[in-house]
C-alpha cells in the first residue's frame, strides 16, 4: 500500500472532529449535572417528564430527557452518552445532526402515545438511539470507519440492544424501544450523508493512475512490436 494514501491533512482533520464531538457531548452531559443540582430547587420533575396520552405530558417530549430521578439514574445514563455520543458525531457529523432531533422528540412522542401512564423521563432513550443509529450504520455502510465505530458500540454497550423489552416495572422500556426505533429510521434515511473515509490505494494502482496521464497528456505509447513513424 502507498504510505501516503492517509496524509496528515487528512489525519489532523480526523482528530479535529475527534475533539469537537468529545468536548460537544462533554458539554451536553454537563448541562444534565447542572440541572440535576439544580432541580431541589425546582421541586418535583414530574411536570418535565412524559405523561402517556395527557395534554400536559407533551412539554415532556421536549423536557424528559434533561431531567433524571436521582443521581443513580443519572450515572447510569452518562457513559453510555459520552461514549455514543463522541462516536456518533465523529464517525457521522453530518447524519448525527439530524439523527439526534429525531432521536430526542420521536423517543418522546413514541412514549407519549404507547407508553403506561407513569412520567418517564431520563436521557436513556436518547442514548438507545444513539447505539442503534451507529450500530445499525456500520451494517448498512460497511465501509472501515463505520464497522469499527459499530464494533465499539456493540462491544460497550450490546447488551442495550435487548434492554428495548419489558424489564423492571421503573425502568421505561419505552423509552428505550423508541429511543431505539428512532436511531434504526436515522440509520437508514441519512446511511450516504457522509462521505466515507478515503480508501487506501495500493502501489500498482498508483502505477496504473500515473500512466493513464501520460496517455492522456501524450497519447498512447507505441508497443516494442509496432513500427515506428
Amino acid at each position: 500500500m502507498d504510505s501516503t494514501a492517509e496524509p496528515d491533512s487528512q489525519r489532523r482533520a480526523d482528530a479535529r472532529r475527534f475533539r469537537l464531538a468529545a468536548w460537544s457531548t462533554v458539554a451536553f452531559v454537563a448541562v444534565l449535572y447542572v440541572i440535576h443540582a439544580l432541580l431541589p430547587l425546582v421541586g418535583d420533575p414530574a411536570p418535565l417528564a412524559v405523561r402517556p396520552r395527557t395534554p400536559a405530558g407533551l412539554v415532556g417530549v421536549l423536557t424528559a430527557p434533561l431531567v433524571h430521578g436521582s443521581w443513580a439514574h443519572l450515572l447510569a445514563n452518562t457513559l453510555p452518552l459520552l461514549v455514543l455520543g463522541t462516536l456518533s458525531l465523529s464517525a457521522y457529523p453530518r447524519a448525527s445532526l439530524r439523527a439526534l432531533p429525531l432521536v430526542w422528540l420521536g423517543s418522546g412522542l413514541g412514549v407519549w402515545l404507547i407508553g403506561r401512564d407513569a412520567a418517564h423521563l431520563g436521557a436513556s432513550g436518547v442514548a438507545h438511539g444513539l447505539l442503534w443509529f451507529v450500530f445499525f450504520l456500520g451494517l448498512l455502510r460497511r465501509d472501515r470507519a463505520a464497522i469499527a465505530a459499530a464494533l465499539i458500540a456493540f462491544l460497550l454497550y450490546g447488551g442495550m440492544l435487548l434492554t428495548v423489552l419489558p424489564q423492571a416495572p421503573d425502568i421505561s422500556w419505552e423509552s428505550h424501544l423508541c429511543g431505539a426505533l428512532m436511531g434504526l429510521a436515522a440509520a437508514f434515511a441519512w446511511r450516504g450523508l457522509d462521505p466515507g473515509a478515503p480508501r487506501a490505494r495500493y502501489s500498482w494502482e498508483i502505477e496504473e493512475a500515473a500512466h493513464d496521464d501520460a496517455e492522456r497528456m501524450h497519447g498512447p505509447r507505441p508497443r516494442p512490436d509496432e513500427p515506428r513513424n
